[in-house]
């Protein structure tokens, strides 16, 4: 099924996607069609902000099966943006003031980069406590992704997250160590790209009573889930909704302000994400980068010959999860008796309870 767009201005770009789909979107507001109501939280950073869009619109149309699912933009006032990242969001979103009267099946609250020693310093602090608060009493179940799962479990919890040595970035194996209703269908072991600085560690959440999902050898814990009031939280350390250029670009984006004197840091190479040669190429690159630090070498990033062997090995694994995500919350509303196509068979299947 095409994924619904509660978006009245049809230029939005998710309408282009495929033919139809934006009218089929405004048609649907003023009509009882049945669906799961899924508001997005986008927190990140201008730059990132139509490519989280993208990602999560795709996955969960490639997730959704005969599932009706309608998308609802969410900002943060206090997130900070540039005057285009304003309009844009004035033009396409709601405040999450409005959020916090609606009523909504489930949300994903996206991260954004840490700026502040603490998260409690950053400036969207107190607008994302208020969403989580909400989120527990008024959804059926919650995604937090990267910073935002840090911000979630520090505020419910108390747990903390940990500066890592070194930017934890790559395409990483992830080992399944639940048999959850999550997890059904998903391998044993499957990949996920990472892309932070910090990390929550095991010990903290399973003191917690947070249920780890899967985990990583190299890069730690990645999904966990606990029952947080009303509402099921849903945690990735990792980013299953990235497409498969996002960890070249989020390199791209570092590099070039090590280039500028905007950071000291050179940045990893992403691990287990390029082929040998184009390991061998961005080595080159960033061997020169170094010795020769200068804002002119960026336009030499040789981006086309990175793209070319990029291959998306994690995007199967990432739409069963959330497809069985959609499926809890639709389970859901048949035990509350509110109608919806919804086959009976998978819900059975995914192991989630209908009563």
């Amino acid at each position: 099924m095409p994924i619904l767009v509660d978006i009245d201005a049809y230029e939005h770009h998710l309408f282009s996607r495929a033919l139809g789909r934006g009218a089929a979107a405004k048609a649907s507001m003023g009509t009882r069609i049945e669906c799961l109501d899924i508001g997005l939280v986008n927190n990140m950073p201008d730059a990132a902000l139509m490519a989280t869009e993208r990602q999560l619109f795709d996955l969960l149309e490639a997730a959704a099966g005969k599932l009706v699912v309608r998308m609802h933009f969410y900002t943060m006032q206090t997130t900070p943006r540039s005057d285009w990242g304003r309009d844009y969001v004035r033009r396409y979103y709601r405040s999450t003031d409005d959020l916090l009267m609606g009523s909504l099946d489930g949300i994903i609250v996206t991260g954004a980069e840490p700026k502040a020693p603490h998260l409690t310093e950053e400036p969207y602090w107190t607008s994302i406590v208020q969403v989580m608060d909400w989120a527990a009493e008024n959804t059926t179940s919650s995604v937090y992704s990267c910073l935002a799962v840090h911000g979630a479990v520090m505020h419910i919890d108390g747990v903390e997250r940990h500066k890592l040595a070194a930017k934890c970035i790559g395409v990483f194996a992830q080992t399944k160590v639940s048999d959850h209703p999550l997890m059904h269908d998903v391998p044993a072991t499957f990949r996920t790209p990472h892309a932070r600085w910090n990390e929550v560690k095991e010990r903290s959440l399973a003191d917690c009573g947070y249920s780890v999902l899967t985990k990583s050898v190299e890069a730690g814990v990645d999904c966990f889930v606990k029952q947080q009031k009303k509402s099921l939280f849903v945690h990735f350390q990792g980013h299953p909704e990235y497409d498969t250029q996002s960890l070249l670009g989020e390199f791209r984006r570092d590099i070039g302000r090590f280039l500028r004197g905007e950071s000291e840091v050179c940045p990893t190479i992403p691990k287990s994400y390029f082929d040998a040669a184009a390991e061998a190429t961005l080595v080159d690159y960033r061997r020169k980068a170094v010795s020769n630090r200068c804002p002119e070498l960026f336009s030499c990033f040789p981006a086309d010959q990175l793209t070319k062997g990029l291959r998306n090995v994690w995007h199967p694994s990432a739409r069963r999860v959330y497809r069985n995500w959609l499926l809890y919350m639709a389970s859901r509303r048949a035990a509350r008796s509110r109608p919806l196509a919804l086959n009976e068979s998978s819900r059975k299947k995914a192991g989630w309870a209908t009563a």
